[in-house]
Formats: C-alpha cells, sequence, structure tokens
C-alpha cells in the first residue's frame, strides 16, 4: 500500500493541499466548470430561448420579480434576460473557447518545439523566427487582426487563439528539449537506433511535459481574458453565443444610468473565474519546479 500511495501523482496531490489557498482556488475552478458544463441544468433559464423572456422585464434591478413571477436573483438585462442564468452561459462559452484554444496550442507548439530541437540548423532557426516575430506583437493585438479577417463565430476566435499562443508552447518545449537531448538516456536510445519519432514522442515528451503543464494553466487564463476583451470590442462571438466579455459590453451603456448590475456580475465572474486559474497555476509551478517559489 505504501508503494502505491507514493506515486508522482500522490505526492503532487500532497503538495497541493498543503495550501490552503490553493485548495479554495480549486474547488472554486471545479464549481465554477461544473456550472458552466450543466449549465442547462444549474440556469433557472435559458437566455437565448425567447420564449422563456419577455421585455417586459427589461433591467430589473437584483431581487425583482419578473412580469410572470419569475424572480430575477441577479436582475436583468435590457432585453429581459435572467443575469444569473446568462452569466453561467457566458462561462460555458468563455471556459468552451479557452481550453479548446489552448489543448490545440499545446499540440501545436509540443511538435514544432520537439521538431526544432531534434532537428536543429535551419529547421530550427525557421521555426523560432517565426515564433520571434510572433512573441514581438501583442497578443490581443495580433487576435484583432486576425479576427478582422475571419468574422466573428466562436470557430474564429478558437482559431485566431490558437495562431496567438502556440509560440509560447514552441519556445518552452524546444528549451527543455535541447536540455534533455544531452542527457544519456537520449544517447542510449539512439546508440540503439530507435527511430526517431519514438525517441522524440517516447522519451523526450515525457521530461518536457512539466514546464508545458505550468504554461498551459496561465495560457487558459490568457485566453479567457484575450476572448473577452475581443467579445468587449465586439470581434469576438456573435451575439447568439455570448460569452462574459460580451455580457459585459452588453450593460456598459447601462453604468451611467445606475443599472450597474448588467455589467458589474459578469465582470466578477470574469474576475473570479481568472483568479482561480491563476492561483491554481501559480501552485502548481511551484510544486513542479520548487526553485521558482518564493
Amino acid at each position: 500500500m505504501t508503494a502505491r500511495a507514493d506515486t508522482p501523482l500522490a505526492r503532487f496531490a500532497g503538495d497541493f493541499v498543503k495550501s490552503p489557498t490553493a485548495v479554495a482556488a480549486g474547488i472554486g475552478l471545479i464549481v465554477i466548470a461544473l456550472a458552466a458544463i450543466f449549465a442547462g441544468t444549474v440556469a433557472p433559464q435559458n437566455p437565448y430561448d425567447l420564449a422563456q423572456i419577455t421585455i417586459l422585464d427589461g433591467t430589473l434591478p437584483p431581487g425583482s420579480e419578473g412580469f410572470d413571477g419569475f424572480h430575477y436573483l441577479l436582475g436583468s438585462d435590457e432585453q429581459g434576460r435572467d443575469m444569473y442564468s446568462a452569466m453561467i452561459y457566458g462561462l460555458r462559452i468563455s471556459l468552451f473557447v479557452s481550453f479548446v484554444a489552448v489543448g490545440f496550442a499545446v499540440m501545436v507548439g509540443l511538435v514544432l518545439g520537439l521538431l526544432a530541437a531534434w532537428r536543429g540548423g535551419w529547421v530550427d532557426g525557421l521555426i523560432m523566427r517565426i515564433v520571434d516575430i510572433q512573441l514581438s506583437f501583442p497578443a490581443l493585438l495580433v487576435a484583432l487582426l486576425l479576427l478582422a479577417a475571419l468574422g466573428k463565430g466562436v470557430d474564429k476566435v478558437i482559431l485566431a487563439l490558437i495562431l496567438v499562443q502556440w509560440a509560447y508552447f514552441a519556445r518552452t518545449v524546444r528549451g527543455a528539449a535541447l536540455v534533455e537531448i544531452r542527457k544519456d538516456y537520449v544517447t542510449a536510445a539512439r546508440s540503439l537506433a530507435l527511430p526517431g519519432w519514438r525517441i522524440l514522442f517516447g522519451h523526450l515528451l515525457p521530461n518536457v511535459l512539466p514546464p508545458v503543464i505550468v504554461i498551459a494553466t496561465v495560457q487558459v487564463a490568457n485566453a479567457i481574458a484575450i476572448e473577452a476583451s475581443l467579445s468587449f470590442l465586439g470581434v469576438g462571438v456573435p451575439i447568439t453565443e455570448p460569452s462574459l466579455g460580451l455580457l459585459i459590453a452588453n450593460g456598459f451603456d447601462y453604468l451611467l444610468s445606475g443599472r450597474y448590475w448588467i455589467s458589474f456580475y459578469p465582470g466578477v465572474a470574469l474576475l473570479v473565474t481568472l483568479v482561480c486559474i491563476n492561483v491554481v497555476g501559480d501552485h502548481v509551478r511551484d510544486i513542479l519546479n520548487p526553485r521558482l517559489s518564493r
């Protein structure tokens, strides 16, 4: 039993629960993710079903009762949509876009980073010059230019985020792989005449994953923030599939009139989500690389 308990996963879990802040952030992130996944069950209203909303309930303050007796816990927006329900559905879009985009960006970055480190020469130079050029521009600016050419849509935003973020992973993987390539186990694998793809994905890949996991947690938060910024500017997701950023933008014009809740509550949900992801990511980084721990 002791041998089984002393696994890398068990040690990681043991180190993680030592931080009450990280545990609280992790629980908060799990609750947010479950609420987003089961939005159709958790939300008392489908805010984008025209049969369930009425314009007569527009801009009701928090705690109000609607025309048909529906109780608006966090108020309603100008179209009569329940803000609590809209936030949960908005979270689902924001999390879906960010996790899918980062997942594909990780795959692209892994392949290109490993290839650059393994082949070296002009292949390494070409890939790294592309990475340097891309990282020299702000990510939000590059995403804006891409969406200006691609147009609106959830799939367009995901593609733009992949093209923006893959370079971070490629550079990280290349640096870690260059260190691993000089080690004895890679030399032994080469002496056995193992195929290059087997050495790359069977030997190098498991040893370059820890820094990638750390970067991925940071980039998920960045992807949510970038997507929210793009949607706030009106070039991200369409109005039929609004994220938290678009919900904030919808209530921006009503702030000066005192109807703060239309933007305030989605903004709080966005802030809490980003804080939870960043706290969990920082603690994962400290566990995987104790030298970076404060």
